[in-house]
Parts: C-alpha cells; structure tokens; sequence
C-alpha cells in the first residue's frame, strides 16, 4: 500500500528518541535459592525448616528432584520486584502480561502526556541497517506528531461534552470550569494516543515468583517480540543471578529456540488460502463478529441449575429447603448478598460465591492492541492473543474512538496517521526487515481479534468494573454487549450486572464508588439504556 506522509508543523517538528531498557531489582528474598530448598524439605519434616540449614548435598539432590521432577511450588515462594524501563508496549502486551502469574503498576498512557517520542529502537541485525533505521524513526516521529496534533483537534469538543455534563455555565465557580478544563486535556491525550507506535517506551513495576521467572526464560522466544524479550528477561536473570547465582546456574534452564515452538512450525504448514493469511482470517472472524464487538460463541444452558446445586452444596441445603431460583438471587441480589458490595475482591475468598465458579462463557471479541492491553490486566479471563507475526494485514486494520469519529478534520488527520503507519510497516517489510521489528511501528489503534473464556465469578467483578463510565471505551463497550448476550441467554444469571453504581442504588451508600472521579452521570436510574458520551 503506498501513501504520501501528511505534513504539519506538528508532524515535522518531532525528534525520535530511542529507549535504551533498563532493568533493576529493587526487592528480593535474601536466599532465594536455600529457602526453596528449605520449603521442600519442610514438607518432610516435623518442623520448618530455615535456608540457614541447607547443605551442599540438600542443595544438589534436593534441587535436581524438585526441580527436574516438576514440583516447582517451592521456588514460587522466592519473588522478585524489578523496576523496568524503557520497554515497549509491544512486548508488554505479547509477553509480559500474556500470562496471568505477575503484577505490575504501569506507565499510564491514558491521562499522562507525553512529550517526548520515545520509542524502543531494534539493534541493527541482518535486514535492519542504517537505512531501515531511519525509515523506523522517522515513522515514530512522525506518529509522535499526529499525536500532539489529534490531541489539540479534540480537546474542544471533549471540554463541551463534559461541560454539558457537568453543567458549566457563565457563572460556573472557575475551580468546576478549572476541573472540566484539566479532564477535557485528559480525555483528549486519552484518544489521541490511538496514533502512537506499539514501540511507544514505558516504565513499570513489576513483580513475578522465582518458578515464573524460570518460565519466562525459557519461553522468551514465545511471542511477536523474541529479540527484545530474550534481552529484558535475560537482564532479570542476571540480576537474580548477582543476587544468588544458585537460582537459575544449578538448573542449566536455556531459552527455547523459536524453531523448537509448535506455534512457528504449524503456521508453516500451507493454509490453502490464495490471500494472506491475515486479511483471510480477519475477514473470517469479524463476520463471526456481524458487526458487533463481543460475540458470545459459547455457554452451559445448564448454568442457572449447576450453580444452585454449588451453592446448596456449600450450606448443606436441600432444593426444597432451597430452590434454584432462591439460591441464585441469595447470589447475584446485592440487597441479599454483601459480598457484591465488596470493593476488595473477596469472591474467591467467599465459601458461596465460589459456587460462580461454576458457570461459564466465551467471547470472540475485537479490541484495539491499546484496550486489549487494558483487558488483559484482567487475568481471571484469560484470552487467546493473536501472534501478529501470523495474522498481519498489507492494509491498514484499526479501531476509531468515538470522539474522532465525532470530528471531521480529527477523523481525516487520524486516518492519514493509520495510512503512514502500515505503509512505513510495509517498506520495512518490503526491504527484508523481520517481520518483528516491522510490527514495531502498528498503531495503538491495531485491531485485536481474541477469543476469550471466564467464568461468572470473574466475569461478574470485569463486568462491574468496566460498565462503569470511567472504564476504557472500547473494554466498557464489549462489557455492555457481554452482559446483554448472557441476560438474554440466561436471564436467570444476567440480573444484577452493572457497574458499581447500579449494584448499590437503594443498598449502600455511597453510590458511586469513585469518589472525586465520579462521572458526573447518574448511570443508575436508567441502566442499561443508557448512553455514554465521551
């Protein structure tokens, strides 16, 4: 696809800043190691057993035995907190949080301006020299300044929005107008950052067990993102091994080859489509889709009585002591059940709510790369993550926010964005660049198509949490669309989903749960039928 880059001060006047990662431990367990070995032998024991104690025969026999046979809990109590910097987006979402075993605090890109056009820069390799270089960074850059640009496009019209919400007026006390004016610039960085490269750099915080480390290592080849991954994983292992070379040198643990992977070897085998793979399997799954965002493709008709029977079981009860019916609204009814008023979490932790466990759905879905990065913080509902490697399209494939769709000259800059972005992708896959660093330059706009599976349990605390105005736009709009499909199909389970706000009306107090965030609509009183504005 060929396309001619759209100029304006603000795209020019952009300089690439390549990230150099960086990786520090900043907590650790003081024998990592020793205390594993002490956790296995305490199984055995009549006491606990300290690392003080360890032999170097226990460290060897011990070790070898836990470790080769597959019984790895005991290097699961060792964690690692690592501040990492400068790492891409891109490998966040195809390795790093692809998983459910980790926690991270994470570099918001949603309400922090960004100011500079940093970016992770792929070290020259075979097919990516100096020339290629500059056509990366220049993509960057200019991606950067479509960026500043969309941002000033939108900020009006999101500042009238919200001042019709929040009624400003001629004599709105200048703090209100001050607060709508800060939340306007919010919302606007918030949409605009559609236009930024997958490259885009951030910062985290992240922490992860001893066996998960393990595990990363040797599956860093395992994602659109080998190079990058083998060379941040690598690092995290090298500063455990500083701390207690033990860890990970008594096990000669080696990161797969990528040629070792089912994933690379099946995709070899011939499709029998006479177009590319991506554009065929896209056009495929959003007809699965008709037009929605999240299509329920799978469920147990059984659900309602199963999860009775679960609940029954948990009290002792009999079904003319309780009937299908009465256990699932002591379940799902808030005015019955304070667990659903519960800000902490605690389902798992409920003897009764455990019986959710028990009823589950599946969605196929198409998200943006930069929702689904939100969505998949969610790891109680995991997901199948295409390899983009595998399911790239020549022609531009993304999502629009409804604020750009809003505005005539935002939708056009914006759409240029899209253009220069896959055509920069493409040149660089034209002159033999590898397909993973091309796959650098995809907006955060890149469409996601995922099938994902969870049960109510889970599902219930995603669905309160992301029917709520302030959640993401494209993750609220495929939370509105789940819990209609499973109110239709179920309707004996769909009472009570909502946000916060719906869930404690007329129950707790207060309403909303978001305290100076409110979203200054009264969600409540008319939900579902409801619409979101911004």
């Amino acid at each position: 696809m060929a396309s001619h880059p759209m100029t304006s001060p603000q795209t020019d006047s952009v300089q690439f800043e390549a990230a150099a990662p960086r990786v520090t431990l900043r907590n650790h367990f003081a024998h990592p190691y020793d205390s594993a070995i002490a956790a296995a032998r305490t199984c055995y024991a009549p006491r606990i057993i300290g690392p003080e104690e360890i032999t170097d025969k226990q460290r060897l026999q011990i070790g070898a035995a836990t470790f080769f046979g597959g019984h790895h809990t005991v290097y699961q109590h060792a964690h690692f907190e690592f501040g990492l910097e400068n790492v891409s987006r891109q490998f966040v979402w195809s390795f790093l949080h692809a998983h459910p075993f980790y926690n991270s605090e994470q570099q918001s890109q949603r309400y922090v301006r960004l100011t500079h056009a940093l970016a992770y820069l792929p070290p020259e390799s075979p097919g990516f020299g100096a020339a290629e270089r500059e056509i990366y960074e220049r993509a960057v850059a200019r991606a950067w300044g479509y960026y500043r640009e969309l941002t000033a496009l939108l900020q009006d019209d999101a500042r009238e929005i919200l001042g019709d919400i929040w009624h400003i007026s001629p004599i709105s006390h200048p703090k209100r107008v001050q607060k709508v004016d800060r939340q306007a610039e919010k919302r606007a960085i918030e949409v605009a950052r559609y236009v930024l490269p997958v490259a885009a750099a951030t910062t985290m915080v992240h922490t992860l067990s001893g066996i998960v480390l393990h595990r990363l290592w040797r599956m860093a080849a395992a994602s659109d993102t080998p190079a990058e991954a083998l060379a941040v994983i690598g690092e995290m292992v090298a500063r455990v091994r500083e701390i207690d070379s033990q860890f990970f040198d008594r096990f000669g643990n080696e990161p797969m080859e990528q040629e070792e992977m089912p994933e690379w070897s099946h995709a070899s085998i011939e499709s029998g489509h006479a177009e590319p793979r991506g554009e065929a399997f896209a056009r495929e799954f959003d007809a699965r889709l008709a037009g929605r965002v999240s299509v329920l493709t799978d469920f147990s008709p059984q659900a309602p009585r199963v999860v009775a029977e679960a609940y029954r079981a948990v009290l002792g009860l009999t079904e003319n002591a309780c009937s299908d019916a009465e256990a699932i609204d002591r379940l799902l009814n808030p005015a019955r059940n304070a667990y659903r008023l519960e800000t902490l979490n605690v389902g798992v932790h409920a003897p009764i709510m455990r019986a959710l466990q028990h009823a589950n759905f599946t969605f196929a879905k198409k998200i943006s790369h930069t929702a689904d990065s939100q969505d998949q913080r969610h790891r109680m509902v995991p997901g199948s993550r295409p390899l983009l490697a595998l399911t790239d399209t020549r022609a531009p494939d993304f999502l629009t926010p409804m604020l750009i769709a809003g505005n005539s000259r935002a939708r056009e800059v914006y759409e240029h964005a899209m253009a220069d972005a896959w055509s920069a992708k493409n040149v660089l896959l034209d002159r033999g660049v590898p397909r993973e660093i091309a796959l650098y330059l995809l907006p955060n706009a890149k469409a996601i198509r995922l099938v994902e599976s969870g049960s109510l349990l889970h599902l219930l605390h995603k669905w309160t949490m992301r029917t709520c105005f302030n959640a993401q736009e494209e993750i609220y709009q495929a939370s509105m669309e789940e819990v209609e499909q499973v109110r239709a199909a179920l309707p004996a389970l769909g009472r009570y989903l909502g946000p916060p706000c719906y869930i404690r009306a007329g129950v707790a107090s207060p309403i909303c749960t978001e305290g100076s965030h409110f979203c200054g609509v009264k969600v409540w009183l008319e939900f579902p039928k409801i619409e979101r504005r911004i």
